[in-house]
């Protein structure tokens, strides 16, 4: 079972990577929100190692958290690799936990290859996975910290749950009243 890999990028596109570790070439399917970290050409990724019939595939994460969502995800009935990776390149760990905490089933739908059967099913799987993803996430604890502390401002205010998480998974802070002061301006 091949856990990680650590070696040189020969080829990148938003999807893949091939990365050259000590003269062998792997084929490594990473998530948009991996691509975008990736910069330079040294690179360290946790994977996990899929073997089918057919393939053996490697799906590589640069966050732990983001690998463990990964992992928890495709033991979901009805959900495989592809929805799952759709489900991390849509979501960082941060904002899945945040969907998660709210049951939010529109923010879980808005992820391609996910209707609200799935939506709901993942929901119920995951419930109390939200805890775990913060504690897990490579982000600060009072990030996550803030997330839930916007939240419970928010829904001070009056706003509904769905929308808030929503509005959340696109803001950008690390404390409580940056991402209120975010929110409130998308709301």
């Amino acid at each position: 079972m091949i856990v990680g890999l650590k070696g040189f990028i020969v080829h990148k596109e938003p999807s893949f990577v091939h990365v050259d570790v000590q003269g062998i070439v792997y084929e490594v399917f990473i998530s948009l929100q991996s691509f975008s970290t990736l910069s330079k050409d040294e690179i360290k990724l946790y994977t996990t190692h899929i073997i089918r019939e057919d393939a053996q595939l490697l799906f590589g994460f640069v966050d732990i958290a983001e690998k463990k969502m990964f992992t928890r995800l495709i033991k979901i009935n009805g959900v495989g690799p592809k929805v799952a990776m759709a489900i991390c390149s849509t979501y960082t760990p941060n904002q899945f936990a945040v969907i998660l905490n709210n049951k939010d089933l529109n923010g879980v739908k808005k992820v391609p290859g996910i209707g609200p059967k799935s939506a709901g099913r993942i929901l119920v799987e995951l419930a109390g996975f939200d805890e775990e993803l913060l504690q897990n996430s490579a982000s600060t604890p009072a990030a996550s910290m803030a997330f839930s502390q916007a939240t419970e401002a928010l829904e001070a205010l009056g706003f509904k749950k769905d929308k808030i998480s929503k509005v959340l998974s696109q803001c950008q802070g690390d404390d409580t009243s940056t991402l209120v002061k975010e929110a409130l301006k998308l709301l």
